[in-house]
């Protein structure tokens, strides 16, 4: 599942839960708010990495240029 359909599922599940009077629901919806921005997080964490990688590999093409 993507982040943004985890977002909408879990304020659901929250929603429903307070609703309801089921705390383990509205729980549930927490948490998959939390896994959702746990995502989002993880996938910036990715594209900083790669283009931290891509830096050090032009500058290490670079270095060989000028030998």
């Amino acid at each position: 599942m993507g982040k943004d359909f985890d977002e909408a599922a879990g304020k659901g599940k929250e929603a429903l839960g307070k609703v309801s009077g089921d705390h383990g629901k509205e729980a549930e919806g927490k948490a998959d708010q939390a896994k959702s921005g746990a995502k989002e997080k993880a996938e910036q964490a990715k594209e900083k990495v790669e283009e931290a990688a891509d830096n050090v590999a032009e500058k290490a093409r670079d270095a060989f240029k000028k030998r």
